[in-house]
């Protein structure tokens, strides 16, 4: 009886053995060191940080195409906080008529500018106004605009002829020269791009500039000013 236990004991230890060498074997065999990189990769999608900002656009070399008529689309973001006729009322942002070529930050019957843009100093041209459409808060730490910014630069370009038209008309800037292969290439894929725009969640006033009737054909700017 005890030699049978003995030997039951013996083959029950012996594949135990086995399997554990057998399963240390297996580990060591098949053992392979963390990926550089987790996941998968999904074409057309870039990897986090790897792009940077996108390329800058030469507003100059979008003005000469703008149309002002889809520009006065676009005001319609902005007339909730903006009227844009001659002698139109300020509202919870400036009246724009006549603001290219305009002091930055002052004017405009005593609108209350934030010191932040009229810190700025400068007339309001093409390019300082694309700043601004392309983000208030980049172009004047501090300011009181709620309006988050254009991001699309052919939206702007087709923004600044129709302010331009509105009681201003300063000739369009030169565009500089022409850029690199591949930088006019991501530049042009920013300037037709798909690039979501920011809306203006600024709560309107009671009386807004957006019932004037020349205010509703236009929009973004606590974009052109605030």
């Amino acid at each position: 009886m005890d030699d049978r236990t003995n030997t039951i004991a013996g083959w029950v230890l012996a594949g135990c053995a086995t399997a554990l060498a057998a399963s240390i074997g297996a580990g060591m065999y098949f053992h392979s060191e963390r990926p550089e990189k987790m996941g998968f990769a999904i074409e057309g999608v870039e990897e986090e940080g790897a792009g940077g900002a996108a390329a800058a656009v030469d507003i100059a070399t979008l003005l000469p195409a703008a149309d002002a008529a889809k520009g006065a689309e676009v005001f319609k973001k902005c007339a909730a906080c903006h009227t844009v006729n001659s002698g139109g009322a300020n509202g919870i942002g400036p009246n724009l008529f006549g603001t290219m070529g305009e002091e930055i930050g002052h004017g405009k019957a005593g609108f209350a500018f934030s010191p932040a843009l009229a810190a700025i100093g400068g007339t309001w041209d093409f390019q300082k106004m694309d700043a601004w459409l392309t983000s208030p808060r980049k172009f004047a730490p501090g300011t009181k605009m709620t309006f988050a910014g254009l991001g699309n630069a052919q939206d702007r370009a087709n923004l600044l002829v129709y302010l331009n038209s509105q009681g201003s008309n300063l000739p369009l800037p030169a565009a500089a020269a022409p850029a690199a292969p591949e930088t006019a290439a991501k530049a042009g894929a920013e300037a037709g791009g798909n690039t979501a725009d920011i809306a203006n969640t600024a709560t309107p006033a009671a009386g807004a500039p957006s019932a004037d009737p020349a205010a509703a054909k236009g929009s973004p700017t606590e974009a052109a000013v605030k």
